[in-house]
């Protein structure tokens, strides 16, 4: 139960209220405070755990990107990579759009991916290949506003909870939401395109059945 209320909230973009309500039509009757515990506290081991199990599987095309976010009428950064294939490689929001910030965020992606890049794409912002060759020096990059368009929509699921949550509370509110959705969306991120119809069926198949094991390991 707690597992598919913490899918539910996860996995689309819905409020508490609306998992309570999707809940309760189920003859679940929760608050939608019981699922914001349950969001942050089991969805925090669901995430971490997906994420030990794709260390070294996910691409070694890094596109890395910055979005600003208002909180309480002050502008934050979040700061994204992403591979060549979409999958979130790591987030991080800072305070600051200048080196410093770049060099933590990639120091965050060396320690948790374990490896370099062979490419890093970003967009013109000088920023990046200054951190990148204090971090990173012997790593190609590519510095282009056109090409960066995989990092930049990476962005719109969160622009859309944004709207839904009616905008984040906290820095370290929105650190904690990204750090928890992205590796599950990672998880249940299959295309659907190019692919045959009984491939995607497969595919959603072993997501689930993941998600499930996942789960069942935690409540052990």
């Amino acid at each position: 139960m707690i597992a598919h209320a913490v899918w539910l909230y996860f996995r689309f973009p819905l409020s508490l209220r609306m998992v309570e309500d999707l809940l309760a039509a189920r003859g679940i009757i929760v608050s939608h405070q019981t699922v914001r515990l349950w969001a942050e506290k089991f969805g925090r081991h669901f995430a971490n755990d997906i994420r030990r199990r794709s260390v070294g599987k996910l691409g070694d095309k890094w596109h890395l990107d910055e979005a600003a976010v208002t909180i309480r009428g002050q502008k934050q950064w979040l700061w994204r990579a992403v591979d060549q294939d979409g999958f979130v490689l790591d987030v991080l929001v800072q305070s600051r759009r200048d080196a410093r910030a770049a060099m933590r965020l990639m120091r965050k992606l060396l320690q948790g991916q374990g490896r370099s890049p062979r490419v890093m794409i970003t967009d013109k912002l000088r920023s990046y290949g200054a951190a990148r060759r204090q971090i990173m020096p012997g790593v190609e990059h590519r510095s282009h506003k056109g090409m960066n368009n995989r990092a930049e929509n990476s962005h719109q699921p969160i622009r859309r909870r944004e709207k839904i949550m009616k905008r984040f509370k906290s820095a370290r509110q929105l650190q904690r939401f990204v750090s928890i959705h992205d590796p599950i969306a990672n998880l249940f991120r299959i295309p659907r395109h190019d692919i045959p119809a009984d491939h995607h069926r497969e595919l959603r198949g072993a997501a689930m059945r993941m998600w499930r094991e996942i789960a069942c390991l935690q409540a052990t």
